[in-house]
């Protein structure tokens, strides 16, 4: 059982991170949920309810982090020791937003967290399409389908501002003497309850995973000791999510294996 720990949340009023919360306060943990607007502070704030954790809810604009100093300012208000990452423009913002948000704010929060020795851990939520190449234990053909009817079809710039957040993520942390990167990557995801998973080398790029699993997988990744830095995908599975979480982080699994920033880095 970890220590307890004071995680920032970003992005706390999505749906990973409203299932998220209440996880890390059971654990007696400190969260600093920081939303977007004053209205979903109750919301946010029920989320504690009867719970042992501290709960704090920030209302900062990230999409307003357009430097890095922002980002270490909301950083050194919050004085966490672990940053969480579940914030997302959504389509919501068009090409311009989705750059400001899920490329330009992640990467400004990357690099102030990597700068800020007290933080030991930065989880990013990604997606397991989010990669320039095929894994090479994937079917091609599976590759190449996706690849060029949602990488290249709706999710053309969310692509390429993920693409841009995950490798940053991952050469900072693979750099850093402090900072562990942790990018993990779900699948298409879905309203379905907590259940199995595969987690770490998936078999496809395909797959499905409902939200209370990704959030129970955060919950489990953040806590266990000795993680390393590295992709971890995710789908809907067979395993356990505890036994899974165990076995990824006992074997240094690290689904970026097969791009080019993995063979810079091992």
């Amino acid at each position: 059982m970890a220590s307890p720990r004071h995680v920032l949340i970003l992005g706390g009023h999505g749906k990973i991170a409203q299932l998220l919360t209440p996880l890390l306060l059971k654990r007696s943990w400190a969260v600093t949920s920081v939303i977007r607007k004053e209205e979903q502070v109750p919301a946010v704030k029920k989320l504690g309810a009867g719970l042992p954790g501290k709960l704090q809810v920030l209302v900062r604009s990230i999409e307003a982090v357009d430097t890095q100093e922002k980002a270490a300012s909301i950083l050194d208000e919050v004085n966490a020791d672990y940053v969480a990452w579940s914030a997302g423009a959504g389509g919501k913002y068009g090409t311009e937003g989705t750059f400001r948000i899920d490329r330009d704010a992640a990467i400004h929060f990357i690099n102030a967290a990597a700068a800020k020795p007290s933080i030991s851990r930065f989880l990013l939520v990604s997606y397991s399409g989010s990669r320039r190449k095929a894994a090479p234990w994937w079917p091609a053909s599976d590759w190449q389908e996706y690849n060029e009817k949602v990488n290249n079809g709706p999710l053309a710039t969310y692509y390429q501002a993920k693409l841009a957040a995950d490798e940053v993520l991952y050469e900072v942390s693979k750099t850093s003497r402090t900072l562990v990167g942790i990018d993990l990557r779900p699948g298409a995801l879905t309203e379905d309850p907590v259940g199995k998973v595969e987690l770490g080398k998936t078999k496809t790029v395909k797959g499905n995973i409902p939200r209370e699993s990704v959030a129970h997988v955060i919950d489990r990744v953040l806590a266990a000791e000795g993680v390393k830095s590295g992709w971890l995908d995710l789908h809907e599975g067979e395993v356990d999510i505890d036994e899974a979480v165990a076995a990824a982080v006992r074997d240094g699994v690290d689904a970026a294996e097969g791009e080019d920033i993995y063979a810079k880095y091992n």
